[in-house]
């Protein structure tokens, strides 16, 4: 038997090792339990991406709701992105929405995220009440579930969820003003789930890694520099492209790119959309971002006025604010390119958040560079990154321990001033320095961050970090 824990965002394993039919079905039939025990009718959205077995396990799913007598809304027209499964899932008003997905993990995993009915993750206490009923085992013969059979009887409606995204998209942005902008743009779907979507919305712009492949040639589908380098080669060397749009495996997750070919990581992104939504667009609400984020970003609400909230890392905690309408929230964000506005749905949405900086640029005629730099002249300029340690878990729990334990004063010359640790780890140096340390929730993975005036300081404080560790 094997033991299915849900992480930050949803369950992911490695495919026909715990990634099993029997083991989906398993999740299923707790998912289904727990809709069954809190809505008189319920109903589902279901969709997968683009990932090895998609339409195999979504079907496995689907079995165990039907054999439930839940109603299941899903697509016959091939993957689908997380945001277009959240916002179906309000549009349809469904009690919840199930994505096949292990987002931007390597292609060997596949996932199973869970969304509610609001249209955003699922809140980490009912993710718990679904996880602590998984049966041991599998007792359900999907081989007699006849899917017909359920569709006639009205158990499975189709929809075209991606026509819907679109439509949404439409209502929203002013895309005849993006296509007409002085400005180039370029988008890497690095093989993922938003690969139709801007194809279909901007035809005539730059396309790299828009076809269809589930191993993702050989790359994990995250949306950070050292796996788009291609794509910043592609806009460095164009002189017609001034800014460059990357989505994850699920297309939740944003990486961006000026006119150099230069990252620009999602703490500038943050900045750059409360500055445009704020002074440009009139728009007011709270600000609430992950633990990871910049302190930078607390200075930017201080300059407009707006409250500024920090939460645990996972984008459950921030959905959970932006759900309750009370709360006005203008935009949850977090450092690993998730990003939802008030003008959306409470979920990550990569291609939302390009099109907003898109139509930022195209309405103020400004580059991406120059509306950074009006960022700077409030909060300052800065740089960051993350390394991704990859270690064995031994290791990574000894180096936890001792964070927890007698911690660290020093790394390298950088003395530590103060400590936080609400989630992970995060050592202030100075005002302009900081460093954080977090083990990952899915993988064998420790993740250092760090903050300074200059990227080449940032990389010096990381290395000072992993020397003093000894990862």
């Amino acid at each position: 038997m094997t033991k299915i824990k849900f992480g930050t965002d949803g369950w992911r394993a490695i495919i026909a090792k715990e990634y099993t039919v029997d083991n989906v079905a398993r999740v299923s039939l707790a998912t289904a339990e727990w809709l069954v025990q809190n809505f008189d009718k319920p109903s589902v959205v279901i969709g997968h991406d683009c990932r090895f077995g998609g339409a195999m396990f979504v079907e496995t799913a689907i079995k165990i709701f039907v054999h439930k007598g839940i109603k299941v809304y899903t697509t016959d027209k091939g993957f689908v992105s997380t945001p277009m499964i959240s916002l179906a899932t309000r549009v349809l008003e469904a009690s919840l929405g199930v994505v096949i997905t292990a987002s931007h993990n390597p292609a060997s995993y596949n996932g199973y995220k869970l969304k509610g009915h609001f249209g955003g993750p699922l809140s980490p206490e009912q993710v718990d009440e679904i996880e602590t009923i998984i049966p041991n085992t599998n007792e359900i013969n999907l081989d007699v579930i006849s899917l017909d059979k359920a569709k006639k009887e009205g158990l499975i409606k189709y929809h075209d969820i991606e026509q819907m995204y679109i439509d949404q998209v439409e209502s929203v942005f002013d895309l005849d003003l993006i296509k007409n902008a002085k400005f180039g743009w370029a988008y890497d779907a690095m093989y993922g789930a938003g690969q139709n979507v801007l194809q279909r919305l901007l035809p005539d712009i730059k396309f790299l890694h828009c076809d269809y492949n589930p191993s993702f040639h050989g790359q994990a589908p995250e949306p950070i520099h050292k796996n788009l380098i291609e794509f910043s080669n592609l806009i460095a060397a164009d002189n017609e492209v001034h800014c460059g749009l990357a989505t994850d495996g699920d297309a939740d997750r944003i990486g961006l790119y000026n006119s150099k070919g230069e990252f620009v990581d999602s703490h500038h992104i943050i900045l750059l959309t409360i500055h445009y939504l704020v002074k440009y667009k009139g728009l007011t609400g709270k600000v609430v971002t992950g633990f990871s984020s910049t302190p930078r970003i607390k200075q930017m609400c201080a300059h407009y006025g707006l409250e500024h909230v920090e939460v645990p890392i996972g984008f459950k905690y921030i959905s959970g604010l932006m759900a309750d309408e009370k709360q006005d929230v203008l935009l949850g964000g977090e450092e690993s390119g998730g990003i939802a506005l008030k003008t959306h749905i409470p979920e990550r949405d990569g291609i939302w958040m390009g099109l907003t900086i898109w139509e930022f640029m195209a309405k103020t005629g400004k580059s991406l560079e120059e509306l950074i730099d009006e960022v700077y002249e409030i909060v300052g300029p800065f740089a960051f990154e993350r390394s991704d340690l990859h270690i064995t878990d031994e290791v990574k729990n000894k180096i936890v321990d001792k964070c927890k334990g007698e911690g660290f004063n020093m790394f390298g010359k950088y003395k530590v001033d103060r400590v936080e640790n609400m989630d992970g780890f995060k050592y202030f140096f100075d005002e302009n320095r900081w460093l954080m340390i977090r083990p990952s929730g899915t993988e064998p993975v420790l993740r250092t961050y760090a903050e300074a005036p200059s990227l080449a300081e940032v990389r010096v404080i990381l290395e000072s970090c992993k020397l003093t560790i000894g990862a």
